[in-house]
């Protein structure tokens, strides 16, 4: 296991923990190995309802720790394949930004599905000031997150964008106090997790889809009828006619 990150699980919760906060959670190429084998996991276990990602110290990340590895070939991106797993979870995924996310880092936190922020944080993404490129996944996940302008201001102007601002283009999603944050993530996840997995899974795959350009609507109906069927649904309709919160078992 790598000892940049640690996993927890718990209340149909996962939870991944960058903790090299002394290298601002940059991650090596052995980092990203493991950590793109822990998502694969999570993607296959069908008792998770929601990923945490969070971290340590001052800054989320840093991205890619580049003194590391600098002799890598980036035709392959293993920063890019991490990113891209991240996005194709098929649970709803927050990431809890407790502080500055840099480079590469924005890249994973703009792959999960919600972005919790905090008062003074920070963002900015160098490529432009060291002379090499950002990989095209992370370049076409900001156009579509935050539309091309924002986009062209992070990565062709290299501006840094405070908290306030990272509200306002739709980087965060909620923007809270330092202290508020862990309880506030908490509470999201808790509601994330306590909703029907399957109606969440189905509605982000059409989402994704849709935000791709991508949709297959035969199956986004298939998904939508089948919906009906589930004890997932007969379990809602109980539970908003009894007036109390539904426990959904994901079928």
């Amino acid at each position: 296991m790598s000892q940049a990150f640690i996993q927890e699980f718990r209340d149909f919760r996962a939870t991944i923990t960058f903790t090299r906060p002394e290298k601002h959670n940059a991650l090596e190429i052995a980092d990203l190995e493991a950590l793109d084998t822990a998502l694969l996991n999570l993607a296959a276990d069908p008792a998770i309802r929601v990923l945490v990602l969070q971290a340590t110290g001052k800054s989320f990340c840093a991205g890619v720790d580049f003194v590391s590895v600098a002799n890598h070939d980036w035709r392959d991106s293993p920063l890019e394949r991490v990113a891209d797993r991240l996005e194709a979870l098929p649970f709803p995924t927050l990431c809890a930004l407790q502080g500055g996310v840099y480079g590469g880092g924005t890249d994973l936190a703009l792959a999960c599905d919600f972005r919790l922020g905090v008062h003074g944080m920070k963002t900015f993404i160098p490529p432009a000031k060291l002379g090499i490129q950002y990989h095209a996944h992370g370049l076409k996940r900001a156009v579509t997150r935050l539309g091309l302008g924002p986009a062209k201001r992070l990565f062709l102007a290299a501006e840094t964008f405070d908290a306030e601002e990272m509200l306002r283009c739709g980087f965060l999603d909620w923007l809270v106090p330092a202290e508020e944050l862990p309880a506030r993530a908490d509470g999201i996840a808790a509601s994330l997790a306590g909703l029907a997995p399957l109606s969440l899974r189905g509605m982000k795959q059409t989402l994704n889809q849709i935000a791709e350009g991508l949709l297959d609507e035969r199956a986004a109906r298939d998904r939508f009828a089948t919906s009906f069927h589930g004890e997932d649904f007969q379990e809602g309709r109980r539970a908003m006619t009894e007036k109390r919160p539904p426990v959904f078992a994901g079928r």
